[in-house]
This record gives C-alpha cells, structure tokens and sequence, in this order.
C-alpha cells in the first residue's frame, strides 16, 4: 500500500483579464463584471508514492509541480480528484514566510519549531546545533528585520530538518546558500534517507534529480508526461527544453 495516494488530482485558478492597479481604474471599473480566465493547472494527474522512495518531479515552469506539492502537502484542496496520505509529511517549501521580523532569531527557533511540531524542550536542546547548521551562532540575538532572505532562509530549513516526520517535501532545497550548506543539506538528506524516510524532491536541476531521487515524474502542462527511472527523466527534462513551447 503507498504512503501516498494521488488520485486523478485536477486543480484550476481563475485569473482576472483585467487588471486594475491604480485607484482611478478600481473607482471606473466598481460596476463592471469582473472578468476572469480559468487556468488548468493540473489535469487529471495520479500517482503513488511507496514508503522508503524518494520521489523527484521535474518540469518547466508553469507545468504545475508546486501546485501539485501544495495539493500533497495539505496547502491546496483539489478540484477534483483525492489524496490519501497515511503518514505525517514535512513540507520544506517557503520558508520563513512566518518569521516575526520583531523577534530575534532563538525567538523565532522557538516559535517556527513549535508550529513544525517539535516540543519546546526538544527545541531548547537543539538550539545551538539549529544555529550552527544554518551558520548563524553570531547573530542569534539580531532581529530578523536585520537577516537577509539568505540568512532567513538558511535559518528556515535548520529547523525544518530538525522537526522532519516520516515523509519529507523539499522544493529546490539544494539551490539555497553557499557551497557548505549545501553540502550540509546534503549530509543531512542522506541521513533521513538512511533512516527510512520517504522523500519528495522539486527542481530544475538534473544533477539534483538524478543523485538523489530514485523515480522521477516529468510534468508538462498540467500532466505527468513521464514516469520512470529518476536518471532517465533527468535526461528526458534536458531534451525538452531545447524544444519549443507549445500551446495546448
């Protein structure tokens, strides 16, 4: 039985036609009809995640892999279709998008890992290995106003691999930071790996897909176009973006 059930998953946006920026255009515009575009996003997409795999998903912008993330993370509802998941899931998407600008940075530790499930104590005793794993021992007490998106981010994904459950959702986790903390990133994904948890990787990269994903998805305008060996839709990604983009 998979962990992770997809179930011919459909999901749509609508986008208005016209947009209305400035307040002479919202006072013009209060009663006319809105009109809107409906965006497919995702078209009957289906899959199965078995426990221990590491699942990669590729695709050119647009196709619809962090909607479909979204959707098996829990951010998202379906339009049509379902997801069964029978396990806890650690989604490492957005990062840092919580922070309190106000709080300094154990503040924040303290908070993001209570909202990441982990026990205030647990935290506690994980700070200073939090702190160095994102290298920001020196400005524990700085007020994140002060961090840049870098440093934030870093300090992000310290505390989500510390909070990890069973399944693991990491989007474009290996592009953030310097050389050393990817490599720490890196270590610690094979740790998780090494320890049975299930992962689900994001990324335009195919070295990143290759090395660290067992099976790999190739989504193109909302549909899986591909499913197979992780190096072969590695190779099948770089193929298709020295194709022209077609309109379906």
């Amino acid at each position: 039985m998979a962990l992770i059930e997809v179930d011919n998953v459909s999901k749509a946006f609508r986008i208005p036609s016209v947009h209305r920026q400035t307040i002479r255009e919202h006072l013009l515009g209060m009663f006319e009809p809105r009109r809107f575009q409906t965006l497919q996003v995702l078209d009957g997409v289906s899959i199965d995640v078995p426990r221990g795999e590491a699942l990669g998903i590729m695709g050119r912008n647009g196709s619809g892999k962090s909607t479909l993330l979204k959707i098996m993370c829990g951010v998202f509802l379906p339009d049509k279709g379902r997801v069964t998941t029978r396990a806890a899931i650690t989604p490492i998407l957005e990062l840092g998008v919580g922070w309190n600008p106000e709080l300094d940075a154990i503040d924040n530790v303290l908070l993001f890992g209570s909202v990441m499930g982990l026990p205030l104590q647990q935290i506690r005793r994980s700070m200073d290995e939090i702190l160095a794993f994102a290298e920001l021992e020196r400005f524990a007490n700085l007020k994140l106003k002060h961090y840049s998106s870098g440093m934030s981010e870093r300090l992000g994904y310290a505390v989500a691999f510390k909070a990890v459950r069973e399944v693991v959702v990491l989007d474009e986790i290996f592009a953030v930071g310097d050389a050393g903390f990817k490599a720490r990133c890196e270590r610690r994904y094979w740790e998780l790996r090494a320890l049975g948890h299930t992962a689900i990787i994001v990324s335009h990269d195919p070295r990143v897909i290759a090395t660290f994903c067992d099976r790999a998805l190739l989504l193109d305008s909302g549909h899986i176009m591909m499913d197979g060996k992780a190096r072969d839709i590695a190779d099948r990604y770089v193929s298709m973006l020295t194709q022209p983009v077609t309109n379906s």
